[in-house]
């Protein structure tokens, strides 16, 4: 099963690559249905591996200056605070409940994905700082809670909130997700201790470097495949894995 899940890896960093989001969506059910780790050591170490490979992403785009820093400011520092609260709550959470609200986002990641890409246009000034903080609170509240990155959230956000190009938004919606998801995994530390988990760091170390060389590869084929039907070939796969966690998950959460 080793295998399966390191091209599982691959394509989280393919993802990340080819469409700026997507990672933390693969990350959590591989290390939970290919490597077989409890819901909540999967969350802590989706949040690692995700932010170390949306790191990786990052540095061309920052390289390429295609990166609003105050954007960055405006939505990740709240996004930070946000998954460090979504994390501080997990502890009084089932694991099968995360899983459960986690393949709810994957199928509202699916209606994302479906929905038409919003155009390119020139960049302007943000429309709404406070709605950009409110967005970033909130998304990085979901990130602490169920491990998502929230790629899918944070790019029409960048684009329809704060005036950013698509080409702009993807590189700094990489750093968004990096520092949401660092700042989540410290905060999971915690919780996994009070559980008494303990991470495999060799794991998540062997995920992270697999997972960026693909986002790296992803960045050079980005410009080559179209990326309408990539969107809608991963929507369909969301709501194929979404369906089947709910499947999964469900019985185990009604009464009798």
């Amino acid at each position: 099963m080793l295998w399966l899940a390191l091209l599982g890896a691959i394509l989280i960093g393919l993802s990340l690559g080819l469409l700026g989001s997507g990672g933390s969506i693969l990350t959590v059910p591989v290390l939970v249905y290919l490597v077989g780790q409890p819901e909540k050591l999967a969350i802590a170490g989706s949040l690692a591996i995700v932010g170390g490979v949306a790191l990786a992403g990052a540095l061309p785009w920052t390289l390429r200056r295609s990166v609003d820093w105050r954007s960055v400011i405006w939505f990740g520092l709240p996004g930070m605070l946000g998954t460090s609260l979504g994390a501080a709550l997990s502890k009084w959470v089932p694991g099968a409940v995360q899983l459960f609200l986690f393949a709810l986002v994957m199928l509202l990641a699916a209606v994302m994905m479906l929905r038409p890409t919003p155009a390119l246009r020139a960049e302007g000034r943000p429309r709404s700082r406070a709605l950009i903080v409110l967005d970033g609170l909130g998304v990085g509240a979901l990130t602490g809670l169920v491990g998502v990155g929230g790629g899918f959230l944070i790019l029409p956000a960048l684009v329809l909130l704060g005036g950013l190009s698509m080409h702009r938004a993807i590189g700094t919606s990489l750093w968004i997700i990096a520092l949401k998801s660092f700042s989540g995994f410290a905060a999971y530390l915690g919780v996994l201790g009070s559980a008494g988990l303990a991470l495999d760091y060799r794991l998540i170390a062997l995920f992270t470097a697999v997972g960026a060389a693909g986002s790296l590869a992803g960045q050079q084929l980005a410009h080559r495949l179209p990326q309408a039907l990539l969107r809608r070939l991963f929507a369909v796969f969301l709501v194929l894995m979404g369906l089947f966690i709910v499947a999964r998950t469900l019985p185990g959460l009604l009464p009798g």
